[in-house]
């Protein structure tokens, strides 16, 4: 056979196909996905069913007028929101609301750091045990804490009330007084969910480079220079989004609240998360337009947090880039 000559062309095979390409490669591709999707669907169907629905069909409720029995549904348009507007007892759902997330968001945030600090020096000991001793109650379901603790604040058989009989102080009703209800459950809940903020804090010290600590204490500084110039202004940033974040726990205290005090004794504890369970589920005669209303405007709340949540992401990420 003869050699080919200059400027003669040459065959040439064509490339291999892709794995992609292969038609046996597409087919095991999508009897994968069927798979992944098949598995996904129990979870898709019932998420759309008890989620997304009564979410987007709580607004249609929230301008009707309906008990929740009857087939009959009037629409009356925002006269629902016009009455929450209008319910002092709203505004004083609100009010509670806010100074809870005003006692739990400081005490949360700024014990887990302190707590972080102690438990990220390597030369403590025992330092796994007690991350993992103050995480458990996070896993702990939380309306099995609210029925345990009012078996603890008892009046009568309570630990809290038999050391203050102990100690010829009488019975101590925390939960059953209006004036220390709220501090009480406040304090509770930063107890349940105190483990979740140290983690956050924990991660948050786990980014700080050990270099900048050594090239400091080559230069002579001590222990309270290197928290002020290093530790505190490279955790800036993480302040910020934990904050925002723990504040936004403040408005998923339900479960605990409903279980250790139903929002009383005389409403001092009522969030605006039992303000809407009362006129939909506990009340004589329930509203669901009216509560559906309240839960509109909640919600509404609670989407402000969430837009300043981004802006939260956004300038710590800026700051953590400048730096």
């Amino acid at each position: 056979m003869a050699s080919p000559t200059l400027g003669t062309p040459v065959a040439t095979m064509p490339p291999p196909a892709a794995a992609g390409d292969r038609p046996e490669f597409r087919k095991r591709l999508r009897r994968r996905n069927l798979w992944i999707y098949a598995f996904l669907m129990p979870t898709i169907v019932l998420y759309g069913l008890y989620t997304l629905y009564p979410m987007v069909a709580s607004y249609w409720y929230s301008l009707v007028e309906w008990n929740g029995f009857s087939a009959e549904q009037r629409y009356v348009g925002i006269s629902n929101y016009e009455a929450v507007l209008a319910d002092p007892m709203f505004w004083s759902a609100v009010r509670i609301t806010v100074v809870f997330m005003l006692i739990v968001t400081p005490l949360r945030v700024m014990g887990a750091f302190l707590l972080a600090l102690v438990l990220n020096s390597p030369r403590l000991p025992f330092s796994g045990f007690f991350r993992t001793a103050f995480f458990i109650p996070v896993v702990t379901t939380t309306a099995i804490v609210g029925v345990v603790m009012r078996f603890i604040f008892d009046p009568a058989n309570g630990p809290p009330s038999v050391v203050a009989q102990f100690l010829g102080l009488g019975p101590v009703d925390l939960l059953g007084s209006s004036s220390t209800a709220l501090l009480t459950s406040a304090v509770v809940y930063v107890w349940k969910f105190f483990g979740i903020t140290l983690v956050y804090w924990l991660a948050a010290l786990q980014t700080i480079p050990k270099d900048l600590y050594e090239a400091a204490r080559i230069d002579g500084a001590g222990p309270v220079n290197l928290f002020r110039y290093i530790t505190l202004p490279m955790l800036l940033p993480f302040l910020l989004i934990i904050t925002i974040l723990t504040i936004e726990d403040c408005f998923r205290a339900f479960d605990l609240m409903q279980t250790m005090t139903a929002g009383g004794p005389y409403y001092s504890t009522e969030i605006i998360e039992i303000f809407i369970y009362r006129w939909a589920f506990a009340a004589s005669i329930p509203q669901l337009g009216f509560a559906s209303a309240a839960a509109v405007l909640f919600g509404l709340l609670v989407m402000v947090f969430v837009i300043f949540q981004v802006w939260g992401l956004t300038v710590s990420r800026r700051m953590r880039g400048q730096r």
